[in-house]
């Protein structure tokens, strides 16, 4: 029989990718996760992908929130939290172990259980461990979910300015001068771990920069000018993290490059100049997201030191396997030797932040960053690669 004439059925459209914006988080850096989210949401085309805000509360919920950026931003120098936006107090979204299953689940006390559909791709807009470090990475790693930015290895490297360093130092990048203290040597002998740090500023000199070992956004660092400020420094460090790194002062210029992965590979973006900060002690957390600090974009270098920053951001970006973006940071030192300080391997995506400021600088707005960064992440599989 002909089936010539008989009346076919229309076709039946693709369905979008589906992007899971997922921030919050149990770190310190919980409030500026919600604040870059709010600004990832703004601007995902939603012609293209479905989006599922998924917020993670500061006790580890994963909650179904309200898709409204304009209640995410910072207002009256108050940060917005994932328990505002939270459309349950007892809810929680639920992500499949299962490679084969990506639907997400969402459970409330009382009730069935209510499927929120498939999901395509992760945008882990979290900041600092529990998010940043590899821990989400591997839970998204035994889901089969594809995701934006850098895998385990690289996410837990990029949070560990110890272990970053020593990465960074094998590969032929220079760090300036610093020394750990780790948790179990200052339970050990708290005398012997201060000594270490006391001979440390008599070879380097003060000031000291006391700071978490797996932290971001400047929680927890304070500049230290002499040993009466040292004890404080340290309590004030081990809140954060009972890892801690101490840093000697690097006289210089702080310069930022931004790094994204291309279909060809990683680009650097124009660097920008972090100028010094004369109502703050240093670029810390205020600085950055509350007062405005202007940094400058493109960076007054020369066209050599440019080219030279650009190509150790991209090393750096290397060394360390990661993967879709990086924020690299560097001194540009009194005798014209880059130095790395730090990368971040999810860096502050704020209307002010330097990243996408230095990547509109260089040609790529805010929308298309924020699709590369999705497109990146969609062409490439979980597991080992």
């Amino acid at each position: 029989m002909s089936t010539e004439n008989l009346p076919q059925s229309p076709e039946q459209a693709p369905r979008k990718p589906r992007v899971a914006v997922v921030f919050g988080g149990r770190s310190s850096e919980h409030g500026i996760s919600v604040v870059t989210a709010g600004a990832v949401l703004s601007a995902i085309d939603r012609t293209k992908y479905d989006v599922l805000p998924i917020g993670i509360t500061q006790d580890g919920r994963w909650a179904l929130t309200a898709d409204e950026p304009e209640r995410m931003a910072i207002v009256d120098r108050k940060q917005p939290n994932v328990e505002q936006l939270a459309e349950s107090d007892e809810g929680g979204v639920v992500l499949p172990v299962d490679p084969a299953n990506r639907e997400v689940v969402y459970n409330e006390p009382g009730s069935v259980p209510k499927a929120l559909g498939e999901v395509d791709v992760v945008f882990p807009m979290l900041h600092g461990p529990y998010g940043e470090d590899g821990t989400l990475q591997g839970l998204l790693e035994l889901s089969g979910v594809p995701y934006v930015g850098s895998g385990v290895l690289a996410s837990a490297v990029g949070q560990d300015k110890d272990y970053m360093k020593r990465v960074f130092t094998s590969f032929g990048l220079k760090v300036g001068p610093y020394v750990v203290i780790r948790p179990r040597e200052w339970q050990r002998d708290q005398a012997a771990a201060r000594k270490k740090i006391v001979d440390f500023a008599g070879e380097h000199g003060w000031p000291l920069f006391v700071k978490p070992a797996r932290a971001g956004s400047s929680f927890g660092i304070t500049k230290v000018d002499d040993l009466s400020g040292l004890d404080e420094a340290i309590e004030e460090a081990q809140r954060h993290d009972p890892k801690i790194i101490v840093e000697a002062l690097l006289r210089g210029r702080e310069i930022e490059c931004g790094v994204l992965e291309f279909e060809d590979g990683p680009r650097a973006s124009v660097p920008a100049e972090i100028p010094p900060v004369q109502s703050h002690a240093f670029y810390d957390f205020e600085a950055k997201y509350i007062d405005a600090a202007d940094g400058i974009v493109p960076a007054p270098l020369t066209e050599e030191q440019t080219a030279e920053v650009r190509r150790l951001a991209v090393e750096a970006f290397e060394a360390a396997s990661c993967e879709g973006l990086v924020r690299a940071d560097f001194f540009l030192t009194e005798d014209g030797e880059f130095v790395i300080n730090e990368i971040n391997t999810m860096p502050g995506f704020t209307p002010i932040s330097m990243y996408p400021r230095m990547w509109r600088e260089t040609g790529v707005g805010y929308a298309e960053l924020v699709d590369r960064l999705i497109q990146a992440a969609l062409r490439r599989s979980t597991g080992l690669r």
